[in-house]
């Protein structure tokens, strides 16, 4: 690779791009189609090596940085959105245990089973809807142990993971900002996921889960009590913005290869005369292109923003505010050249496919937490100088 702020290891983005032509893009329509989960294309990921790509080599990790793993998510995407979300979902808790967690813990679930297992956050609840940060449920102890009653609306890889980065309430919690992480293990008993059917993204079951009484040792809990508003600002949240503008990327990206190729090589035979031959398609294209030239830049701009405020032990959350500026945009673009290229290509992409698939993925970027409508809220607050206010602490 000769991108500034990505790795130059020839031989690991070969092992990337293999697994992901030969699972991932094998795989996705009918994952799309049976709405199932895509265990295969995570395996091939994590044979790969990629899906530790930013935890500690001494814990079996690549150990590289945020501009890699960005960009892989960014290449999954442009084949599989629901994998993509997948992978990101994964490596934001593998990285929030790289940055929260204990060696034990590290050891445990980061290292086991040869890096193989595969992890999820938990935050989001019903009561409070986007506003996936801000949590009502709250943890309660049993003598050294803790215990989660807690229902989540929206978990990726729901029933699927082999372990949930849960966020919650401290137990006792004096406002919204006293929140607790925990290491959940999957087949925790009580654990209650249901199944999950969707517009698009249909294959990384990002349904509810429920956590009834389930008991958590102390050694999985991660951090500190009350340790999770810091947790949120700066492990979680960095990840999670800039690998889902990545996916959504990838998306527009894919969805406009995929036009292309298919408005120059269709003809109709009455003109003899391709689709690309038709100045307004090439408009439609050319304006799709410009979108999606838009992301890159900014994407590797961000990324390298955040390993260097990493290098300095200095807080992530300093780019908050232009990461989720990024997923806005990367979300709004992935919607509008899949709409382009399903313009473009006629009754052709609006059969059951490709085209079709990202057009219906494309609308849950708009709708992840922090949704567009949340965010630009949050960017205009800041361009005006009034606080974010993502938490009322000191009461409910």
């Amino acid at each position: 690779m000769a991108t500034a702020g990505l790795a130059h290891n020839f031989d690991l983005y070969s092992r990337l791009d293999a697994a992901i032509d030969a699972t991932v893009r094998g795989n996705a329509d009918r994952n799309d189609l049976e709405g199932r989960f895509p265990k295969e294309n995570f395996k091939a990921l994590a044979e790969a090596g990629w899906t530790g790509v930013l935890s500690e080599t001494r814990f079996g990790g690549l150990g590289l940085g945020h501009a890699d793993f960005a960009e892989a998510a960014y290449r999954i995407g442009q084949i599989d959105a629901s994998t993509g979300l997948v992978y990101v979902m994964h490596v934001g808790a593998a990285q929030t245990i790289n940055l929260y967690g204990n060696d034990d813990q590290k050891e445990r679930w980061l290292r086991a089973k040869n890096g193989t297992l595969l992890g999820t956050y938990s935050t989001s609840e019903r009561a409070t809807g986007g506003h996936w940060w801000c949590n009502l449920s709250e943890a309660s102890r049993d003598g050294d142990d803790y215990l989660l009653d807690v229902k989540k609306s929206f978990t990726t890889s729901s029933g699927q993971a082999d372990f949930y980065v849960v966020q919650t309430r401290t137990p006792g919690a004096k406002d919204q900002a006293d929140i607790v992480f925990f290491i959940v293990h999957g087949k925790s008993p009580g654990i209650e996921s249901k199944p999950w059917n969707a517009l698009g993204v249909r294959a990384n079951h990002s349904g509810p889960i429920r956590y009834n009484n389930v008991r958590v040792p102390q050694r999985d809990r991660l951090g500190a009590e009350g340790q999770g508003k810091e947790i949120i600002y700066n492990g979680v949240s960095p990840v999670y913005l800039i690998g889902l503008g990545a996916v959504w990327e990838g998306l527009a990206r894919g969805a406009l290869n995929a036009a292309v190729k298919h408005t120059e090589s269709f003809v109709h035979k009455d003109r003899n005369k391709r689709l690309a031959d038709y100045q307004a398609i090439r408009q439609e294209l050319g304006a799709a292109k410009v979108l999606v030239e838009s992301l890159r830049p900014w994407r590797l701009e961000l990324a390298t923003r955040l390993d260097e405020l990493r290098r300095a032990g200095k807080p992530q959350s300093q780019v908050l505010v232009p990461l989720t500026e990024f997923k806005v945009h990367a979300a709004e673009v992935a919607n509008k050249v899949a709409a382009a290229a399903l313009t473009v290509t006629g009754g052709y992409g609006y059969h059951r496919g490709p085209i079709e698939r990202s057009f219906r993925d494309a609308r849950a970027a708009i709708a992840m937490g922090p949704s567009n409508i949340i965010a630009r809220d949050w960017i205009g607050k800041s361009l005006v100088g009034l606080p974010l206010e993502l938490f009322y602490e000191g009461g409910e």
